[in-house]
């Protein structure tokens, strides 16, 4: 039976405020127009988003180092070769001006099993740069519109591998199932189960835990860094739930395209990228959401915000940009394995106990309750071109 949300998605937020060591208690604090960083706050609107926060956060964390990843990788040259006498490929791309076979002057490297379907050598650097060209500029632009193109650019391939009617229709119904161990608290897998789309992240394994997180997977969302550790198998190998659940993928590293070119070759259902419009638009929900849990629980500047968080690291989770997806391409979302508990481990099919700390998970809690709570407050969505679903959290 569901269960409301209210009183359990306190007790998460409060959890991660704990992990994190940072408070998100609501304070009723606002923050006038950005003039003097060591002003003292104005009060901040609590029902509504806030024209400060929502410009700062148009300032990606960690751009400047993207934008240098890319001109290198763009702008470097790249030798594609066979080794050990044929049973392998090896890619680098070396940077500007590195005359190639310099050990240190190469900005980006694969070597994986060779099969006969992978890209020929002369064409893997025009279509990595056509790629990663075009995630590149999209990802520059921001249009929270995005959104609505969902169901045509993931739900149509999709649902075109299953072979089901091309409705242009959302999913009725949609589980995201997450990996906290949580889940080992209750029995949902039927339930989960249940559902028209069944949506997992980063190859958690479901053998073995079938009670508490079912056994559909109708599409594997992982981010690019799991993606790689795919690559490096015969075949590209990617996930423990059969060889032909699609794919979406998150581009972490831009070098990543690499394995996207390796493993599209060779993966017979559907490998997707996510658009770079929408990973900018997941970066400013967050950043927002960021933000605003700072200013609540600190009393300071929103412009400080970078002095207490690690810029270059700062990322969105692959759980949140997974619900996101699922707000475009379904008309009920159900959100599963979301949430920390003290006597829990961080991942159910792990023995990881720690959270990694480039997430805010605290932020992305607060961007869930708004989510259940009132979604029309959320900044961004409210251009979205869609209908904000109903949502349910179970815990």
């Amino acid at each position: 039976m569901k269960r409301s949300l209210r009183f359990p998605f306190v007790l998460l937020v409060l959890v991660a405020a704990a992990l994190s060591c940072r408070s998100v208690a609501r304070r009723g604090l606002t923050v006038g127009p950005f003039i003097d960083v060591d002003a003292s706050p104005r009060p901040i609107e609590a029902e509504g988003p806030n024209e400060t926060l929502y410009l700062l956060s148009a300032a990606e964390p960690g751009a400047v180092e993207l934008r240098h990843d890319v001109e290198d990788l763009l702008g470097g040259s790249l030798d594609s070769a066979e080794a050990a006498g044929g049973r392998y490929r090896l890619i680098s791309i070396w940077r500007r001006g590195v005359k190639p076979g310099n050990r240190s002057g190469f900005t980006a490297r694969l070597r994986f099993p060779a099969l006969p379907e992978h890209p020929k050598h002369d064409r893997v650097f025009p279509e990595f740069r056509r790629l990663l060209g075009d995630w590149y500029h999209d990802r520059r632009a921001f249009r929270p519109e995005v959104l609505s193109e969902l169901v045509r650019r993931i739900k149509r391939p999709v649902d075109q591998h299953y072979g089901y009617p091309d409705t242009g229709r959302p999913y009725a119904t949609c589980a995201v199932v997450g990996n906290s161990g949580i889940l080992l608290k209750s029995e949902h897998g039927d339930l989960i189960d249940g559902h028209d789309l069944v949506i997992r992240l980063n190859n958690a394994r479901v053998e073995g835990y079938q009670r508490h997180v079912g056994s559909k997977t109708s599409l594997s969302f992982i981010n690019s860094n799991v993606l790689h550790s795919c690559a490096l198998r015969v075949g590209c190998h990617c996930h423990p739930y059969g060889d032909l659940v699609p794919i979406v993928i998150y581009i972490c590293q831009p070098a990543h395209f690499l394995e996207y070119m390796v493993c599209n070759s060779t993966h017979k259902p559907p490998l997707l990228v996510t658009d770079g419009a929408f990973d900018t638009l997941c970066a400013r929900i967050v950043k927002y959401y960021s933000l605003k849990t700072f200013v609540e629980g600190t009393g300071k500047h929103p412009a400080q915000w970078g002095k207490f968080h690690d810029e270059k690291m700062f990322h969105y989770s692959s759980g949140m940009q997974a619900i996101v997806l699922a707000l475009g391409i379904c008309e009920r979302v159900s959100v599963f394995g979301f949430g920390k508990s003290t006597d829990a481990k961080h991942h159910y099919h792990t023995d990881q106990m720690a959270e990694l700390g480039l997430h805010d998970y605290a932020a992305e809690y607060e961007f869930y309750g708004d989510l259940v709570e009132r979604p029309q407050a959320i900044p961004f969505l409210r251009d979205a071109g869609i209908k904000v679903p109903p949502v349910a959290f179970y815990h």
